[in-house]
């Protein structure tokens, strides 16, 4: 499913309940201490930037005025999933969608579409991060430029789909976890590194081509050595896109 974007929406922190702040905690509690040992150091890092803590749900506000002072990011509150207008629209001006609500308690490890766990804990640690965020808003940017191209619009969202959703990055032979889809993600953490699923290198001209599904786990991850071998990406991007134009 897929909503309007719906202006002057804001986070409603005093209609928290105290379910919500206990799903939250128990989330960012199983979650962390397993993150500590495999996910990204940038997202580690990205998680104090942004003074994240499993006590407290963040607040919007809050996290604006951080982001402000690391890359010039904004979080805009959105009801749900978004169409891919208004989705590139926002990246290319350095803003990203996000939810406010939490999942229930009888529904912890699966959602039919995301929450506040997955697109704040998930996404917006590393939107901290300036060669993250540029490579992010060059997509966002290129969306908007091909809008009209729903060849080249489908090809951009593979490459977030199997990046900033579901990306790996090696570091000193090791791999580790910074796609949001696996951050917020505890069985996912657990079998995107494991021997089972199939790891290849990141190229940009492979994963454009690539389809996926978004309903399961996923059987196939692409691992970058950098997030500046992301941000370098980003010509390989336009020429792969004028090869199908």
């Amino acid at each position: 499913m897929r909503y309007e974007m719906v202006k002057g929406l804001v986070q409603e922190y005093k209609d928290y309940t105290v379910e919500d702040f206990e799903v939250w905690k128990f989330l960012y509690e199983r979650q962390m201490p397993v993150l500590q040992e495999v996910a990204a150091a940038e997202y580690l890092q990205g998680i104090k930037n942004i003074e994240f803590v499993s006590t407290k749900i963040p607040n919007i506000l809050d996290t604006n005025k951080l982001l402000a002072t690391k890359t010039g990011w904004e979080l805009i509150v959105v009801p749900g999933i978004i169409k891919e207008p208004d989705f590139f629209n926002l990246l290319s001006q350095k803003k990203f969608p996000a939810t406010t609500w939490l999942r229930k308690k009888d529904s912890l490890d699966y959602l039919p579409e995301p929450d506040m766990f997955h697109d704040v804990f998930g996404h917006v640690p590393l939107l901290t991060h300036y060669h993250f965020t540029e490579f992010f808003q060059a997509i966002g940017k290129l969306g908007m430029e091909y809008l009209s191209n729903e060849n080249i619009v489908a090809m951009l969202g593979r490459l977030y789909w199997f990046t900033v959703e579901f990306g790996l990055i090696k570091t000193n032979n090791q791999l580790q976890i910074f796609g949001a889809g696996i951050i917020s993600s505890f069985s996912e953490t657990q079998f995107s590194l494991s021997s089972t699923p199939t790891h290849l290198p990141y190229e940009a001209e492979m994963i454009m081509n690539r389809s996926y599904e978004n309903d399961h786990i996923q059987d196939t991850y692409y691992v970058i050595d950098s997030f500046e071998q992301l941000y370098h990406s980003i010509e390989d991007i336009k020429q792969v896109i004028q090869k199908n134009l």
